[in-house]
């Protein structure tokens, strides 16, 4: 790694609250200009190291999959990893933003260093004049198998497996993911969205406050799903930056941790 973040950036990393859009100098991480650093790089290193893809998946005897670190703020959750149907985050809140629709929902919510986070990106957003909305967080595990049985019954399986997951392999079972929109695109969670100025300021912007359009365009080979311009991720400061300035997948990025 190159630089590193000056606020204690080796336990802010470790437990994934990395404070979203602050701007902290960067600096080189070698031992000889900075010790801090260089025993920053090293923990975020094993960091990297701990949350491997290979060494954070296990298999049943029935042949299922299923990630181990489901705490992680990287937890790598695709059509090849999945999260058990028991899981739920013991953290979830609602994050303080506008909503495309009132009354409560657990799509509201999100885990909490991903709703803090949120938080922040929306406050930039009004700052920037952006007026966007969330339309969906969290969703459980049989939440995904009714919206993709759902699904599948209207295009068929194959057709819905590349615009919504099944259950245990969605993103928002983690909460850390949310779905934004804007009057612009209908509130609608469309591909169209990421040619308003709504969904250009998204992915101008979402790294600044540790989010990353997870399912980019021209990158379905590699994630398995269409360009969704609406969905972001939360992985943390340092991590979205990196995923972003390279055009990387999470895939992509947490395999280079051998």
């Amino acid at each position: 790694m190159k630089s590193f973040t000056r606020k204690s950036i080796v336990s802010t990393i470790l437990i994934g609250s990395v404070v979203a859009g602050s701007a902290f100098t960067t600096l080189p991480f070698t031992k000889e200009l900075n010790p801090v650093a260089s025993a920053a790089s090293s923990s975020f290193t094993q960091f990297l190291h701990d949350n491997a893809p290979g060494r954070t998946i296990k298999t049943s005897s029935s042949g299922l999959a299923t990630v181990t670190n489901l705490s992680s703020t990287v937890v790598l959750v695709n059509k090849k990893r999945n999260l058990p149907s028991t899981y739920a985050p013991q953290d979830l809140v609602v994050p303080n933003i506008p909503f495309s629709f009132s009354g409560s929902s657990p799509k509201k919510q999100m885990r909490k260093v991903a709703a803090t986070a949120i938080e922040n990106l929306f406050a930039a957003a009004k700052k920037d004049g952006i007026d966007i909305k969330a339309v969906s967080g969290y969703r459980s595990y049989a939440t995904q198998k009714s919206i993709f049985d759902r699904n599948a019954s209207i295009k068929g399986e194959a057709v819905a497996n590349k615009t919504s997951a099944r259950p245990g392999q969605s993103e928002h079972q983690t909460g850390l993911a949310m779905d934004i929109s804007s009057a612009s695109a209908g509130y609608d969670l469309q591909q169209s969205f990421g040619n308003t100025k709504e969904g250009k300021w998204l992915k101008a912007n979402a790294h600044k406050y540790g989010f990353i359009i997870r399912y980019g365009k021209d990158q379905e080979k590699l994630t398995g799903y269409s360009y969704e311009p609406w969905h972001v991720r939360y992985v943390g400061v340092y991590i979205a930056g990196e995923i972003t300035s390279q055009n990387l997948t999470l895939e992509q990025y947490l395999e280079r941790a051998k």
